[in-house]
């Protein structure tokens, strides 16, 4: 009797190994056709450019209604009084007109606030009032009380203001025309002598 041998013939191992080499070779089928494939990413861009230029502004101050000059602290228009602020007496008044304006370059509308900058030596028995006028001038009408009378001179109430505007195009802007009123009364000491200079401070809209 033939010993049974416990080893299959060639053909059958053959046969046995046959799927896993396709196995083999389909796995390296698929990894080829993958390498193959290339993927392009497209990029693209926007840019957005902003420009930003500050407006012009600026304030000046006139004696005479027609010369607009800019005034600063250290150099204060002197205001012209129809009489001598030299020789005041108890009793006397005097005036004197102003205004302002935005100039030409001025890009924007304006809220003008008016207050006390400094005062020097003795105002004593002096009071005064400040009051918009239509047109250039003491004795032309007035249209509206800024600063009513008797307002101590050297001292000026919070909240006293008014509007500006620019001008259109290339003009200058509208002015306000305003009108110091000074009254002197018994409080007033002889001999004695000062000064108070006012501010009209503009803040763009």
């Amino acid at each position: 009797m033939a010993a049974v041998s416990d080893t299959p013939p060639a053909a059958e191992q053959r046969s046995r190994k046959a799927p896993k080499v396709r196995a083999v070779l389909a796995g390296g089928l698929v990894l080829g056709i993958g390498a193959a494939i290339t993927l392009a990413a497209w990029n693209d861009s926007e840019f957005a450019k902003g420009t930003f230029t500050a407006g012009a502004f600026n304030l000046k101050g006139s004696t005479d209604g027609t010369t607009f000059t800019e005034n600063p602290v250290d150099a204060p228009a002197s205001i012209g009084f129809t009489a001598t602020t030299a020789n005041l007496s108890p009793g006397d008044v005097v005036s004197a007109p102003f205004a302002v304006r935005l100039d030409a370059a001025s890009t924007y509308d304006a809220t003008v606030t008016v207050s006390t900058e400094t005062s020097t030596e003795s105002l004593a028995g002096l009071t005064y009032s400040l009051t918009r006028t239509t047109s250039f001038g003491c004795g032309q009408a007035v249209s509206s009380t800024l600063v009513p009378a008797p307002q101590a001179l050297g001292t000026t109430p919070p909240g006293v203001t008014f509007a500006l505007s620019q001008g259109e195009g290339s003009a200058e802007g509208t002015p306000v025309y305003l009108c110091f009123q000074i009254t002197a009364n018994d409080a007033l000491v002889r001999s004695q002598t000062g000064t108070t200079t006012w501010e009209f401070s503009a803040q763009s809209q």
